[in-house]
């Protein structure tokens, strides 16, 4: 049932016994797709470049615009996106983009499908896999996601519209100090991020394993961050392995080990020394490329932070680089406020903070930021369903 296999003879109470041992899972050895999942994993690892997260929910990207006094309706989240995905010369910088399934299949004002537009660019494109967050009966607040429900149907569908990734996020939570994420919520987490990669992977589709322990109120400090992460990791790889998942045919992305949002922020470099470290005993050197979400960073904070992992390890053997939403969209979006005529002057800015990414993750960034200050943010975690 495996492509290659050896024999091995040990000796027991005075017996021989001979052991069959499997050096490829019947998993990875029938899958049409694994060579071209491979080398989609390791062009979007690339170095210097990063991920554009814009898989917002049609109700997460209507608040935002109206932040902004953008009313909305389907034309202007329509608009936004498409004013990202044909920044010009995106694809210096980003090599991949995780999109809500409603813009895998809508157009340019022109009509040229968004799909073909991030493929001129030498950008992937990718999709939320999952379906949102529900509570966890019987714990404080913690979340299982859902979405395995015909899964596999739905990524069958997604790779033939051109998506070649897929993301699913977990959400672990860190109450307070010595309040980290439950065994339930770890297990249960554990198993839904498993069984995903592996449907997805089943149907051609890198999946973009999310473990996110997230920023949280408290005065706890990063060392704790990064114990809990340590745990909440180690329980997803050895899952992963239990479905036999491919490591070199996912990306991972994980949070930065941050301290809570009631404690002084962390230095960039401490959060490094303890992010870095946390890798290095939880994940592969399989896994091509750790890609990290910004959570409640500010976008300068995401940029030092991510120079200085990079700095801190700079021989790693995943590409430690970016999965950013917020930290590429804010001022952006701020810039855009819906007007025409700021068209031009938001896609420079979204270059710009592209670029600063692109740079921190060659260890290269000297600044300034081109959106310089700002806090962290607790981020409100929906429940309920997608948030169509």
């Amino acid at each position: 049932s495996s492509s290659s296999s050896s024999s091995r003879r040990t000796a027991r109470a005075g017996r021989i016994l001979s052991v069959r041992v499997a050096a490829t899972s019947r998993f990875e050895a029938e899958n049409p797709f694994m060579n071209e999942m491979r080398a989609t994993a390791a062009h979007i690892a690339t170095r210097g470049k990063g991920i554009l997260a814009s898989d917002e929910s049609n109700a997460t990207t209507g608040k935002r615009l109206e932040s902004v006094g953008v009313e909305n309706n389907a034309e202007n989240r329509r608009a936004w996106r498409e004013l990202m995905y044909t920044a010009p010369g995106l694809g210096q910088y980003i090599s991949g983009c995780i999109m809500f399934e409603d813009f895998l299949y809508s157009s340019t004002a022109a009509g040229v499908p968004f799909v073909d537009v991030l493929k001129q660019e030498g950008i992937v494109p990718g999709i939320k896999a999952d379906t949102g967050m529900q509570t966890i009966p019987g714990t404080d607040g913690e979340t299982a996601t859902q979405g395995l429900d015909n899964l596999g149907a739905k990524c069958k569908e997604w790779y033939k519209q051109g998506a070649r990734f897929a993301k699913w996020r977990a959400v672990l939570r860190i109450a307070g100090p010595g309040q980290g994420p439950s065994t339930t919520a770890i297990m249960e987490n554990a198993h839904g991020l498993a069984r995903y990669a592996q449907i997805a992977q089943e149907n051609g589709l890198v999946p973009i394993v999310e473990p996110e322990v997230t920023l949280g109120p408290g005065d706890y400090g990063v060392e704790e961050t990064a114990f809990w992460s340590e745990r909440v990791y180690s329980h997803v790889f050895r899952m992963l392995n239990e479905y036999n998942v491919v490591l070199d045919a996912i990306l991972l992305k994980p949070n930065m080990c941050l301290p809570g949002l009631d404690a002084p922020p962390g230095s960039p470099a401490e959060v490094a020394r303890y992010t870095t470290r946390t890798m290095l005993r939880t994940i592969p050197a399989a896994v091509p490329g750790i890609h990290f979400l910004s959570g409640g960073m500010s976008e300068e904070e995401s940029t030092l932070n991510l120079q200085a992992l990079n700095e801190a390890c700079p021989n790693a053997p995943w590409s430690l680089t970016f999965s950013y939403g917020r930290a590429l969209q804010a001022t952006t979006l701020k810039t855009w406020a819906g007007q025409p005529e700021n068209w031009e002057a938001a896609q420079k800015v979204l270059l710009s903070l592209a670029a600063a990414n692109s740079q921190a993750q060659l260890g290269q960034y000297k600044g300034p930021h081109p959106s310089p200050g700002g806090g962290r943010i607790l981020q409100a975690l929906r429940t309920g369903g997608a948030g169509k």
